[in-house]
C-alpha cells in the first residue's frame, strides 16, 4: 500500500510562495487504477512526484507500506524508484542510439539472456515483435510510447507511474497505451495523470484535483464524466 498523509509541496517563485500541492491525502491499494484528473496547473503532476519520490514533500509524509519516504537517504529513495516503481512520461525519453530492445533493457535488473527473452516477449505482446531492432527515429508516436511502457515493465515494479502518458498521442493509439497500461493491474497498481477523462474509464479511482488541492473522488468515470 502506498499512502501520502498531509502532502504539501511548496515553489518558491521571487518573493512568491507557490502550493502546488496543499494538504493532500491519498491512498494506493495493491493492483488499483488511479487516475489523477485534473487541467494544467492543478498540482496533478505534482501530486505524481511526490508519491514516486521523484519530489521531496515540503510538508506531510509518503508511506510505502511501512517505509518512510522522509526517512529515507537519496541513494535509498533512488533504489527504490529503481526497484519498485516504473515510469511512463508524456515524452517517451528513449535513447536515440539504442534499439527498441535496448531501451527496455536498461532497465532490466541485469543485463544477461533470461532478460533479454523477457525483454522481446514483453515487446512481442505490446506489438513490437518485429521492431525490437529500429532505433528510435525509425518508430511512430504510438511505437515510441510502447517501448516505453515495455521498459516500465521489465523490472516488474509494484506501481507504474504515468504522467499524461498520451499527451502526444491520437486517440486510437491513446486508448491502445493505456489497455496495456491497465493490463499491469495484475502485477501492481498503476497511477495515472491525464487532463483527458476518457482514458480512466477503467480507473478504480479517480481523484479530480484544482488548485493544488483534492476537489473531488470518485470510484468510478462515470459520475465523474457526468458532474465534472
Amino acid at each position: 500500500m502506498l499512502q501520502g498523509e498531509n502532502l504539501t509541496l511548496t515553489y518558491q517563485d521571487g518573493e512568491t510562495t507557490l502550493d502546488a500541492v496543499h494538504d493532500v491525502s491519498i491512498t494506493i491499494e495493491d493492483h488499483q487504477f488511479i487516475g489523477l484528473l485534473g487541467p494544467s496547473g492543478s498540482g496533478k503532476s505534482s501530486l505524481l512526484y511526490l508519491l514516486s519520490g521523484l519530489r521531496r514533500a515540503t510538508q506531510g509524509e509518503i508511506y510505502l507500506d511501512d517505509r518512510a519516504y522522509g526517512k529515507m537517504s537519496e541513494r535509498e529513495r533512488v533504489a527504490l524508484r529503481r526497484t519498485e516503481y516504473g515510469f511512463v512520461f508524456q515524452q517517451h525519453f528513449l535513447i536515440n542510439y539504442l534499439t527498441a530492445l535496448e531501451n527496455v533493457m536498461v532497465a532490466a535488473p541485469m543485463q544477461d539472456k533470461p532478460h533479454a527473452e523477457q525483454a522481446r516477449a514483453l515487446l512481442a505482446d505490446l506489438g513490437m515483435g518485429d521492431k525490437l531492432h529500429r532505433f528510435p527515429y525509425e518508430l511512430s508516436g504510438g511505437e515510441r510510447q510502447r517501448t516505453a511502457v515495455a521498459r516500465a515493465m521489465i523490472h516488474r515494479p509494484r506501481i507504474i507511474f504515468a504522467d499524461e502518458p498520451t499527451g502526444l498521442l491520437d486517440r486510437r493509439t491513446g486508448m491502445q497505451v493505456m489497455a496495456l497500461l491497465r493490463s499491469y493491474r495484475e502485477q501492481g497498481s498503476l497511477i495515472a495523470v491525464t487532463h483527458n477523462p476518457e482514458i480512466l474509464s477503467e480507473a478504480d479511482l479517480v481523484v479530480t484535483l484544482r488548485d493544488g488541492q483534492v476537489s473531488n473522488i470518485k470510484d468510478r468515470l462515470e459520475s465523474v464524466v457526468q458532474n465534472d
